[in-house]
């Protein structure tokens, strides 16, 4: 939680920067989306028992909070967050995964109207798995608990589809290499999207 105050705090900062970099166009969307990566198929006793516990694989439902400036009109920055609303279940133990990014942002010249704005995303983060738990001991049985954090490098595309001339709907598919991410089967992480934003400053 505190993290993503942080983070909130930083998209606020980024969207308060407009005046000193007098940019050409701001933006700030919010979304729910999903994520995919299959199971690391390890089996842990967490608990000490004799009870085998199976690693899920990463999926759910993920929240997108996001903030974009745009200093031209093809280039700009963005700060992304996705982050799952409720708990699951990790071998026991009760976790949430998140991930967040800082991007450079290309807007084609070519596919920009009054309606559709296309975009293509790259940067850098982070992805951080948390857990929640009672038993130190159990924690211990658990690789990375009770948090860990690992570096990322993050592409993505979306479009924004304007109802109206700050109003829009922005569908989006990313794409996360995070490195070391043993938790789960692969260091490759799908998501997509869709958000609903509003545009400061558009013409």
């Amino acid at each position: 939680m505190k993290r993503t105050l942080k983070t909130v705090l930083l998209l606020g900062g980024l969207l308060a920067a407009v005046q000193v970099v007098r940019a050409q166009e701001v933006a700030a969307y919010l979304g729910v989306g999903g994520a995919y990566v299959t199971s690391n198929g390890s089996q842990i006793d967490t608990f000490s028992d004799g009870t085998l516990h199976r690693t899920p694989s990463l999926d759910g439902v993920f929240t997108d909070l996001g903030a974009t400036v745009f200093i031209g009109r093809n280039w700009g920055v963005g700060a992304e967050l996705a982050w799952t609303p409720t708990q699951g279940d990790y071998a026991g133990l009760q976790y949430r995964p998140s991930f967040y990014n800082f991007d450079g942002i290309f807007r084609p010249e070519r596919g920009i109207s009054k309606k559709l704005a296309p975009e293509f995303r790259a940067g850098i983060g982070g992805a951080r798995i948390r857990y929640n738990f009672d038993d130190q001991t159990a924690c211990d049985q658990v690789p990375g608990c009770p948090d860990s954090t690992h570096f990322q490098v993050h592409a993505g595309v979306a479009a924004r589809w304007y109802w109206t001339n700050h109003v829009f709907l922005r569908p989006a598919i990313d794409v996360h290499y995070v490195r070391n991410l043993s938790e789960f089967g692969s260091d490759w992480v799908p998501r997509y999207s869709l958000s609903i934003g509003y545009s400061f400053g558009r013409e």
